[in-house]
C-alpha cells in the first residue's frame, strides 16, 4: 500500500504515504507486543489461537487488561476508529482510484475482523465490561465523521471521511451484541463489513471515473452533468443511496440490524448513531445535487460517459448491493455460522 500511493498516487502522495505508514506500523507494534505477551503467558508457549483463545482468560486480570487494549488500539487503527483515523482521508484522498477501492473494501475490514477474530473470542469478559466504551468511541466516529464530511470540497476526501463514520457502526454493533448478548449487532456489524467495502468500493470508482475525464475532484468545479453521464449519474445515485441506508439497498439493512442489535443495551448510542444517518443523508445529496444537477458547466460539454471497460465493475458492484438489500439472508446466515461460537464464548 505505501508503494502503491507512495509512487502511482497524486497530490502530496508521499505525506499520505509515510503518514498511512507510520499509523500501520505503530498499529502493528501494539498488536506485536500482544502477541509476544500472549505466547510468553501461555502455558505451552503457543501461537495456536485455540489454546491462546483458552488460557487467556486465565491471565491476571492486569495483564488481559494490558493485551485487550493494545489489540484494540492496533485494530483501531486499522478499522479506523476515533482518533486514530487521520490516515485515512489523506491515504484515500492521494491513492490511485484502484487504491481506493482495495483499501475501502480490504484493508479497513481487517480491524473489524481481529476485534471479532481475536479481541472478542479471547477476552469476552473485558469485551463486556469495555462496551459502554466501544459504544461512545462508535457514536464519537459515526457523528465527527458525517460532520467533516459535510465540509469537504473534494469528492474524494469526501467520500473517505464518511468511512470514517461508516466503520463507526460497526463498532456500534459490536457493543451492542457485546452487551446485549444478541446476534443482530454482531451480524449486523459483519454485514456492514461487506456493505460499506461494495457501496464505498462503488463510489470511489465512480469518482474515479469523473477524475479521469476532468481532472479534478472539487465539487464547486461541476454542475449540470448528469445529461453528459447518463450512465455513471445513475451508478452513482445507486451508491449514494445506499450509503444513506435506502431501503432495498444493502446498506439499509446492515444498519438496521446495527440499531436493533444495539438498541436494548445503549439506546442513547443508537439514537445519536441514527442521527449519523441523516447528516449522511445531507451530505450525499448535497453532493450529489451540486454535481449532476443544475445549469451545466460550459467546461464539460466535452465529458463522456463510462466506457464498457468501466461498466463491468460498476454494475458488478450495483448487482451485489441490490441482491444483498432485497435477499440478505444468503450473507447474514454465512455470518452466523462463525458468529455462534463468538456469542457462545461471550456468554461465558
Amino acid at each position: 500500500m505505501y508503494l502503491l500511493i507512495g509512487v502511482w498516487g497524486s497530490g502530496r502522495r508521499l505525506y499520505a504515504a509515510t503518514k498511512f505508514l507510520i499509523y500501520t506500523l505503530t498499529g502493528s507494534a501494539f498488536m506485536l507486543v500482544a502477541i509476544i505477551l500472549l505466547y510468553f503467558n501461555s502455558a505451552r508457549a503457543t501461537f495456536d489461537l485455540f489454546v491462546l483463545a483458552d488460557q487467556a482468560r486465565m491471565f491476571p486480570l492486569a495483564l488481559q487488561t494490558l493485551i485487550f487494549v493494545f489489540l484494540l488500539i492496533a485494530y483501531g487503527v486499522k478499522l479506523p476508529v476515533w482518533p486514530l483515523h487521520t490516515w485515512l482521508p489523506d491515504a484515500h484522498g492521494d491513492a490511485p482510484t484502484a487504491v481506493s477501492v482495495l483499501l475501502a473494501g480490504v484493508l479497513l475490514k481487517m480491524g473489524a475482523y481481529g476485534i471479532f477474530r481475536i479481541v472478542l473470542t479471547m477476552f469476552p469478559e473485558l469485551s463486556r465490561a469495555y462496551a459502554p466504551l466501544l459504544a461512545t468511541l462508535a457514536v464519537i466516529s459515526i457523528l465527527y465523521g458525517a460532520i467533516v464530511t459535510i465540509m469537504q470540497p473534494d469528492m474524494k476526501r469526501l467520500v473517505a471521511y464518511s468511512s470514517v463514520s461508516h466503520m463507526g457502526y460497526i463498532l456500534l454493533g459490536v457493543a451492542g451484541g457485546v452487551s446485549g448478548m444478541n446476534m443482530l449487532g454482531l451480524n449486523g456489524a459483519a454485514l456492514q463489513m461487506f456493505t460499506h467495502g461494495t457501496i464505498t468500493g462503488l463510489l470511489f470508482a465512480a469518482v474515479g471515473v469523473i477524475y479521469d475525464r476532468a481532472h479534478t475532484r472539487q465539487i464547486a468545479d461541476f454542475g449540470g452533468i448528469a445529461p453528459r453521464m447518463p450512465v455513471l449519474a445513475s451508478v452513482f445515485l445507486i451508491a449514494g443511496l445506499a450509503s444513506l441506508g435506502l431501503p432495498a439497498l444493502s446498506g439499509f439493512v446492515a444498519e438496521l440490524l446495527i440499531f436493533l442489535g444495539s438498541f436494548g443495551a445503549y439506546p442513547w448510542a443508537a439514537t445519536l448513531g441514527a442521527f449519523g444517518v441523516l447528516l449522511a443523508t445531507g451530505y450525499i445529496l448535497f453532493m450529489y445535487r451540486r454535481v449532476f444537477f443544475g445549469p451545466l458547466n460550459p467546461r464539460w460539454e466535452h465529458l463522456t460517459d463510462a466506457s464498457p471497460v468501466d461498466i463491468v465493475p460498476l454494475f458488478a458492484l450495483v448487482a451485489a448491493i441490490v441482491f444483498v438489500g432485497i435477499y440478505p439472508t444468503v450473507l447474514t446466515r454465512m455470518f452466523e455460522v462463525g458468529l455462534l461460537p463468538i456469542l457462545a464464548r461471550l456468554g461465558g
